[in-house]
């Protein structure tokens, strides 16, 4: 086949860097931002990326919304937006979807590729475990701190396989090193233990991560919402164990010197991901009758405060 025609919703941090790696290879991928400050520096500068990653490739193609996809009809849909506007953004894909059209969740959190292939099929739904940290430094500009590849790709259907490595080779090929895998649940299972564990701790004591786990009583909050996590992922068929453990907070107790997202959004009142990350891991304990009363506590801690600024 042709190269297939993709576009990326949501060009915040993740985004820009998904979108540099693309734009390198496929110039014609189209982005769409509802910022019209962001598509005017897009379309003037183009994407700037540096650090462990650097971009620096030109635009050719921005636009303010899901809808006006209808005029690309890609085939291929990335969504690099917070979890929070995943079912906004399937909402308005409803309009642009037709059958064979694919569409990668690169979202943080648990089973947001359920959440696609829900509304559009398990052959249409792709899962992206992004293995690099990246911020925003300025319109269209991103600044990427670490890249651990390879990123991994994959697919709910394996009859969508032939496209997925069309697409991971893309992306290997814009200097994002990205394989096809078989089982994608096990590497967003992997590196969400920390994610899901420590985002609501960071966001209720206001920590950063290595704070959080240096400091002893959120330190022993901690060990038992990774035990429960353990317990939870196996359950669901993934039997991380405690090497996986050991090695993930090592390196979180060296790198972890940020505060999470989460504080961010809690500090800015927005609303968070809480219901893709402790949430998901409540909703699947619960599935599995599993008790897990330390991620339930701080998942609602962590609700109680959104519900201190969200407007019902």
């Amino acid at each position: 086949m042709s190269g297939p025609r993709i576009a990326v919703v949501g060009v915040g941090a993740t985004g820009a860097v998904v979108a540099a790696a693309l734009l390198k290879v496929s110039p014609e991928t189209t982005l769409v931002t509802r910022r019209p400050d962001l598509r005017r520096a897009l379309v003037d500068d183009g994407l700037n990326v540096s650090g462990a990653l650097t971009y620096q490739v030109p635009v050719q193609s921005a636009v303010a919304s899901v809808p006006e996809l209808s005029r690309v009809d890609p085939d291929v849909v990335f969504i690099c937006t917070k979890t929070t506007a995943l079912h906004g953004v399937l909402d308005e894909l409803e309009g642009v979807f037709r059958s064979g059209m694919k569409i990668v969740s690169a979202h943080n959190g648990l089973g947001t590729e359920d959440v696609v292939a829900e509304r559009f099929g398990r052959e249409a739904a792709f899962r992206m475990n992004l293995n690099f940290g990246a911020a925003i430094s300025g319109p269209g500009t991103v600044e990427t701190a670490f890249f651990n590849p390879p990123n991994h790709l994959g697919c709910l259907s394996k009859e969508s396989r032939e496209i997925g490595e069309v697409v991971a080779a893309l992306l290997t090929r814009g200097g994002l090193d990205t394989q096809l895998v078989d089982d994608i649940g096990l590497f967003v299972w992997k590196k969400m233990m920390m994610k899901c564990t420590m985002a609501s701790i960071c966001a209720v004591t206001d920590k950063t991560i290595k704070g959080a786990l240096e400091f002893p009583p959120t330190r022993e909050i901690a060990d038992a919402c990774f035990q429960e996590f353990l317990d939870v992922a196996a359950a669901m068929g993934y039997d991380l164990g405690q090497d996986h453990l050991a090695q993930a907070v090592a390196y979180l107790a060296k790198v972890g010197v940020h505060k999470d997202s989460m504080c961010h959004d809690i500090a800015a009142k927005r609303r968070t991901e809480i219901d893709f990350l402790g949430g998901k891991v409540v909703e699947y304990a619960r599935q599995k009758g599993i008790p897990t009363p330390h991620y339930l506590t701080m998942t609602n801690l962590v609700r109680a405060l959104e519900d201190n600024y969200l407007e019902r």
